[in-house]
């Protein structure tokens, strides 16, 4: 089948000429750079479904792994009529949208929790969110005068957060995770979910948010939290979400909730 002959759902990956099929692969074996770790690197490529393959760059990463690039050709198509991904299902909002909306409809301001658990001590995506600097142009939830911010930064144990969004009455946690080894930002989410969910009521729990590069916005349900935010999410999306969430769609409980001041 030639790339004229492909419907337009129906697509071939892109490398020097349209429709080729080429593709770029990185990968690490435990191996010393050698030839004969360059052939496994070729002979795995091959096995994968690339072929030709082309070692394009082998370097030494320490003494007993080598990291390789290869380039070739694959035969696999993509119909994106059959991709499934998860569609945002609110509006976004401006800043000035938002204060108003939670001023109005809520009445008090939203208080919102965050921090990164387990041993994970990377803070860069959770000050993104929450910190006033902001990320992609856009300021942080503390720059919206109706949102109150805790920011627990990094190494917070579930039962530390757990405890911290009660004695600040939070309407929504949001828990942030680099740390993928061994797939321990599924394990920690897990456990942060379950926690929340012994601790308070069904009608009283906050809202519960993770986010990183690794996470699968269609993971929410499996991992017990209300939304997952992949990589490049910004500020402003997470509080047109959490406006949609809890003003809009599902307005806070001034008995259930208390007064944050």
């Amino acid at each position: 089948m030639s790339s004229s002959d492909l419907s337009p759902t129906v697509l071939r990956p892109y490398g020097d000429t349209t429709g080729d099929g080429m593709v770029q692969l990185s990968f690490t074996l435990p191996m010393p750079h050698s030839k004969l770790a360059e052939g496994a690197a070729t002979q795995l490529a091959v096995t994968m479904g690339i072929d030709p393959a082309l070692v394009v760059h082998a370097k030494a990463m320490g003494p007993a792994h080598t990291f390789f690039v290869v380039y070739g050709r694959v035969n696999h198509l993509v119909d994106v009529s059959q991709v499934r991904i998860v569609e945002r299902d609110y509006a976004l909002l401006s800043p000035k949208e938002i204060n108003l909306a939670v001023r109005k409809r809520l009445r008090r301001r939203l208080t919102v929790v965050g921090g990164c658990i387990g041993t994970d001590a990377h803070t860069v995506g959770i000050d993104a969110i929450l910190n006033v600097k902001g990320f992609a142009g856009e300021k942080g939830l503390e720059y919206y005068r109706e949102l109150r911010v805790v920011n627990l930064g990094a190494q917070v144990s579930v039962p530390q957060l757990v405890a911290r969004a009660q004695a600040e009455r939070a309407d929504a946690v949001l828990v942030s995770q680099v740390v993928t080894q061994r797939d321990a930002h599924l394990f920690n989410t897990k456990e942060m979910s379950a926690a929340f969910r012994e601790a308070y009521p069904a009608a009283t729990r906050p809202l519960l948010i993770v986010g990183g590069p690794r996470f699968d916005e269609a993971m929410a349900t499996d991992l017990g939290v209300d939304r997952v935010f992949s990589r490049g999410t910004t500020p402003g999306e997470v509080a047109s979400y959490l406006v949609h969430s809890l003003v809009t769609a599902r307005p806070v409980r001034e008995e259930s909730r208390g007064s944050n001041v």
